[in-house]
């Protein structure tokens, strides 16, 4: 396939996206209200759909079939505590924030703990997801540099702006109302993307299904459950309940993914989103494993030496070996993946960062909008300018990256919200800063010392300790028979 050609597939794609900004945007509130919260009428489960293409985003579609080859299906078992934590966030979290009637989520520490816990669990979502969607965005930069740019020789920042703009063109005017439909769209595309490549890729193998499956158990691809390692990351109880907690912070403490939900119409369809969401997640990362095997078996069957870093088997194999339409198919669904989890990381941090940081005033609506778009630009400036980083920096498998990442920035956000839901407990306010950045801090000096003294390595099970470690902070700066108003 030439570059013109996947150049043009993905200038369609963007017109696509275009279109729907302009129909939903078209003669309705264009305001802060309209761009933050959507005004509270999305149908619930065109947010599901939606939220499934954020969730995954380009690193699942390029990292999730490269983990087979080291770990099997052992990610299961963190998509099983997944669901489980879905199941928390409909039951806990969610009532919470339709009862306080919430912009952002992070309004709820200010009302529960104080001003500074306000600010510090802003700042701490704000840093991260910055830099985790940055990382998402470099993974489409990165193939669609190969594919299309390099070609037409595009140096690679000119490629990253041309991305970030593409977004920020569909999403300036009217933020989440927009992207909870955009979204929709590209969770479509992606898993339609999807199930055409493991199609492209049985025929490329040309064995019935049957001795394909055989060919993935023979070779041990299918393993799910591992219980005989406790000292491995891999252990069954770290990952599943790894995987509860990494939903709770990633999806419940998260402004991103809590904004799509607080669009909608009253707490019993954004319930309803949630456990059809949840549940979505088991058969989605299924498929996404079983292509992982099929590259595989097809790589052996072909006898193709396999690339180092695991996050390039899907993309070396698309590219080089399968032909046909698949790199056209991969190119547009790692697009369709990372523009559904840029556009709204980008709505959201501008929502936080408006809100919770900076308190812009609403009374002024002209003033507002005008200070909400300026916010909008800077955060587009930002991706790019981390992205250049990253690729600097980069050495590792980049979903490892994020969650490591997680663990370490979301770890507070949980200690906070445990503390707050779970106790009566007044701390003070002033200690929160400090105790958000000890706890960090203390989970990495633990996690040097076992790994060089005891040869144990954290796992995600990291995010928990870090939680744990913020929620004994706050409880010994904390003074006893304070009853929350």
């Amino acid at each position: 396939m030439s570059a013109a050609f996947i150049g043009a597939i993905i200038l369609g794609y963007f017109g696509l996206l275009l279109l729907v900004s302009f129909i939903t945007g078209r003669n309705r509130a264009t305001d802060n209200v309209a761009f933050f919260l959507g005004n509270r009428q999305s149908p619930w489960w065109i947010v599901a759909i939606g939220m499934v293409g954020s969730s995954l985003s380009g690193v699942s579609f390029v990292s999730v079939p490269g983990m087979v080859r080291d770990i099997n299906f052992a990610y299961m078992q963190t998509v099983f505590g997944f669901f489980f934590g879905y199941l928390v966030i409909a039951r806990l979290l969610l009532p919470l924030y339709y009862k306080l009637h919430l912009t952002t989520i992070y309004t709820y520490l200010e009302d529960r703990i104080g001003h500074r816990a306000h600010k510090t669990g802003a700042w701490f979502f704000f840093i991260s997801k910055l830099i985790g969607a940055a990382v998402r965005l470099y993974i489409v930069a990165l193939m669609l540099q190969y594919l299309v740019a390099s070609r037409w020789e595009l140096p690679f920042w000119l490629t990253i702006c041309i991305i970030i703009a593409m977004i920020w063109a569909y999403t300036f005017r009217s933020g989440i109302k927009t992207i909870v439909w955009t979204d929709t769209l590209q969770t479509v595309c992606l898993l339609t993307t999807l199930g055409l490549i493991i199609i492209n890729a049985v025929k490329a193998i040309d064995m019935p299904m049957e001795q394909i499956i055989d060919t993935i158990r023979t070779n041990g691809y299918d393993r799910i459950f591992v219980f005989d390692d406790w000292r491995g990351k891999q252990n069954f109880f770290k990952q599943f309940f790894s995987g509860i907690f990494i939903v709770i912070v990633m999806t419940g403490l998260d402004q991103d993914m809590m904004q799509k939900n607080l669009t909608c119409r009253n707490l019993k369809d954004a319930q309803k989103n949630m456990y059809w969401y949840g549940f979505s997640f088991i058969p989605v990362n299924l498929l996404f494993l079983f292509l992982g095997a099929l590259l595989l078996v097809y790589a052996q069957q072909q006898q193709i030496p396999l690339p180092a870093m695991s996050d390039n088997i899907l993309p070396e194999l698309a590219v080089y070996h399968l032909g046909g339409w698949v790199p056209v198919l991969f190119a547009t669904g790692i697009v369709a993946a990372a523009f559904s989890s840029a556009d709204s990381a980008l709505a959201a941090l501008t929502t936080s960062f408006a809100v919770d940081i900076l308190h812009i005033d609403e009374t002024d609506k002209t003033k507002a909008k005008r200070s909400r778009m300026l916010i909008h630009i800077g955060i587009s400036a930002a991706f790019a300018a981390i992205i250049m980083l990253f690729k600097a920096l980069n050495n590792t498998s980049v979903i490892n990256a994020i969650f490591v990442l997680v663990g370490y920035t979301y770890g507070p956000l949980l200690g906070m919200y445990a503390f707050g839901l779970l106790t009566k407990r007044q701390t003070n306010d002033k200690w929160i800063p400090y105790i958000a950045i000890a706890a960090p801090l203390m989970c990495y000096l633990l996690n040097y010392l076992t790994r060089h003294c005891w040869n144990y390595t954290f796992g995600y099970e990291l995010l928990m300790l870090n939680g744990m470690l913020t929620f004994a902070g706050l409880w010994l700066a904390s003074r006893k028979n304070i009853q929350h108003q």
